[in-house]
This record gives C-alpha cells, structure tokens and sequence, in this order.
C-alpha cells in the first residue's frame, strides 16, 4: 500500500530513537546495532532533516502473514520453539521483496527520489503513524507484521 501523508501527521522526536534500547528476546540492552550501525541511531538525523515537507511524503507498507509462515515452520519443523518459527530470519528476507517491489512502484509513479526503509531511525512512532492511518501493528506480531517505509523527496541543501 502506498498511502500520501500530510507531513504534520508524522509523530518524530529523539525520543523515539530511544525505542531501538528496549529490551528484547536475547537482547537486554535493545539492538545491538545501536550507536554502532551508521544507519542506526543516535547517528540519524530526525526525518524532517531527511525530507522536504513541504512536498508529498507516502507511507509505504506491506504485510506478511507471519501467522501461516510459522505454521508452515512449526509443520516442518515440530521440535522448534515458538520463538523459532516466528523467527525474523526466516520470513524477513522474502517479506523484504515484497517491500522493496511496492517502494520500487512508489518511486516511479510517484517521482519520489527517496526511500526512507528505517523510519524509527529517524526519530519517528511508526505505531502511532500507522494507527492514525487505522492500520493497526501487533506487537509481538502473532497474525500480520507489516514492513513500513517513507518515500519522498530529500531535502537538497
């Protein structure tokens, strides 16, 4: 889905940024990438450094059904454990091309010139984005995860 925004609908702080140190399966300290991965934060500058708003901004999302992937797995694999069939490193990588196909469309009919693929980077509440589009995120996902990124035009200083 490829949904324009109205710039002011966009939630970012620093704060947000914060969210990326929250504990985590196996990860007391939150993501490791953290300070570390160039396009991690505190590294990021907050997204309206990133686009121009005073031009059309897409919310560009897909969904996954993360609940028919880990029954295919738990199936294929009766000895995992609930957190391995549910594992991102089994359903991203084929849910990031469904992603990538939707953001390729939105650069093309929409004549954007970038995608944002890591909005919590940039400071932003994607939950409460999405709510506000009625689309609303599980978390933990159980059923649909969904891959969300922004797409628009750079702010060209």
């Amino acid at each position: 889905m490829i949904i324009q925004l109205d710039p002011t609908a966009i939630l970012y702080d620093k704060k947000f940024q914060l969210m990326c140190r929250c504990p985590y399966y196996k990860h007391p300290h939150g993501c490791p990438n953290y300070g570390k991965k160039a396009g991690c934060p505190p590294n990021q500058p907050l997204i309206n450094e990133v686009f121009d708003f005073d031009r059309r901004i897409y919310v560009i999302y897909t969904e996954f059904d993360i609940g028919a992937h880990a029954d295919r797995m738990q199936r294929l694999h009766p000895q995992w454990s609930d957190h391995q069939t549910y594992c991102v490193l089994y359903w991203q990588p084929r849910a990031r091309i469904f992603q990538r196909q939707e953001e390729a469309r939105a650069l093309k009919e929409y004549n954007l010139d970038y995608i944002c693929r890591s909005p919590e980077a940039h400071g932003i509440n994607i939950t409460a984005l999405m709510a506000r589009l009625g689309v609303v995120l599980e978390w933990p996902p159980r059923k649909i995860t969904r891959l969300v990124s922004l797409g628009g035009c750079k702010i060209h200083n």
